[in-house]
């Protein structure tokens, strides 16, 4: 197994299960591209489903991509803003998308404690932490989830707050209960497990160098066999296969970085007074969480650039400071990054491009619930022919015009991080 030892998922992960490349040919109803969250649930719904003859290749091991780099937080929601879900779909269709990733964060639960997943579950919801003195835009977004969603997140103080994240940094928040975080390697490698005691293929070190129309299906092709299927799944997310032109180039590949420090021990309760997860107000925010082993892992930044171990840790320490000072001499264990895929429309693209050829994809760094809602949606429309999928297709397939898009992806985050500081600098003045 190719794992990475600056990657604390990977150091730390339970499962270290190799699994054989593709070798020869092989048929199938279903051939999923990409062992990530989305093809995982994908194949798990089918398998829920009835549908065991299922084939997933993916080109390293499970989860080497976004689902094993995230933060671990798990609530509903996607990354594009509530209110203007609401103003692109109307308040029934947004309500009706949100409704199906908080469904999502219930099957997840589910999911655990039916089939006994050991993820380092914690289910203590998570806080929005105002990182300004005005509240308004915060309390607006309150107001919105509860009038047009019906989800009510809890108002806190500035005393609240600070029983909880022992900082002087924040003002003011909001708890939002019906929220998890967890070890997400830990969580996808059981399911797929579970997809595989159903009968579904799985096979690591098996990217897949081109896909063909073979009369009313496909042949995708390994460099160590191929398989005819009826169906193909591309669920690659920002680590693209490069098999579909149209669905490649509506997607930009971005970046974010999470550390993990060594274990606090007591020094842990200096910091936190909640097991809750954390993230703040800023465009550019931190998201941040206590681990079961006393360490904390932080994550931040947005950018179009991968770097290196050394990089992020260099990053995000000085923002890691700026909450906890008093973490100066602390030492750093673990430090990464990973591509997150991202759509101009700032959606999750589901759907078919072509008879039997599926996708799902840009979710945005707010995936782990959604790429279960995905997951659910495909295999219902595959097993079943169900047209749920469809709620989605105003969100479809748009050029991200890249490269050009990955330069005003950069220069929007700068922009943001800009009005963000002069935010800042307007309050200690006033």
């Amino acid at each position: 197994m190719l794992a990475e030892p600056h990657n604390y998922y990977h150091a730390t992960a339970r499962d270290r299960t190799a699994r054989p490349p593709l070798s020869g040919h092989a048929d199938a109803k279903v051939c999923i591209v990409g062992g990530g969250f989305a093809g995982i649930n994908t194949a798990l719904g089918l398998a829920e489903r009835g549908v065991g003859d299922v084939v997933l290749l993916e080109s390293h091991d499970m989860g080497r991509g976004a689902s094993g780099r995230n933060g671990g937080f798990v609530f509903g929601g996607f990354s594009l803003g509530e209110e203007t879900l609401i103003d692109e779909l109307g308040a029934d269709q947004a309500r009706a998308l949100y409704a199906g990733t908080v469904a999502s964060v219930e099957l997840i639960r589910e999911r655990i404690a039916r089939y006994g997943i050991e993820c380092g579950v914690e289910d203590s919801g998570v806080i929005l932490a105002n990182w300004f003195r005005d509240e308004s835009a915060m309390l607006r977004r309150q107001r919105v989830l509860k009038e047009h969603f019906g989800v009510e997140w809890d108002y806190l103080s500035r005393g609240e707050m600070r029983e909880r994240i022992r900082s002087e940094r924040y003002h003011s928040g909001l708890f939002e209960p019906n929220a998890l975080h967890f070890h997400p390697l830990d969580y996808l490698r059981g399911l797929a497990r579970v997809a595989e005691a159903r009968g579904v293929r799985l096979h690591d070190t098996s990217p897949v160098v081109s896909l063909a129309r073979d009369g009313a299906g496909w042949i995708v092709r390994t460099a160590g066999g191929s398989v005819r299927a009826e169906h193909v799944v591309l669920s690659c997310g920002g680590y693209l296969a490069g098999l579909r032109r149209e669905i490649d180039a509506s997607i930009l590949p971005i970046a974010t970085y999470i550390l993990v420090t060594e274990p606090l021990g007591d020094r842990l309760h200096d910091c936190f007074g909640t097991r809750a997860a954390v993230y703040d107000t800023r465009f550019a925010f931190d998201y941040y969480r206590p681990l079961a082993d006393t360490r904390i892992l932080w994550g931040g930044r947005i950018s179009v650039r991968d770097r290196s171990p050394a990089q992020v840790k260099s990053l995000l320490t000085a923002d890691l400071l700026k909450v906890f000072p008093a973490l100066r001499d602390v030492r750093i264990d673990y430090a990464w990054s990973g591509l997150m895929s991202y759509a101009r429309h700032q959606m999750p693209q589901i759907g078919q491009t072509d008879t039997n050829l599926w996708f799902a994809q840009g979710f945005g760094g707010h995936g782990v619930a959604p790429t279960t809602l995905a997951g659910e949606a495909l295999a219902s429309a595959i097993a079943q022919g169900d047209a749920g999928w469809k709620a989605f297709s105003r969100y479809g397939l748009v050029s991200a015009f890249k490269p050009a898009g990955l330069i005003a992806a950069q220069l929007s985050y700068t922009r943001a991080q800009l009005k963000d500081r002069y935010s800042e600098f307007i309050e200690a003045i006033f």
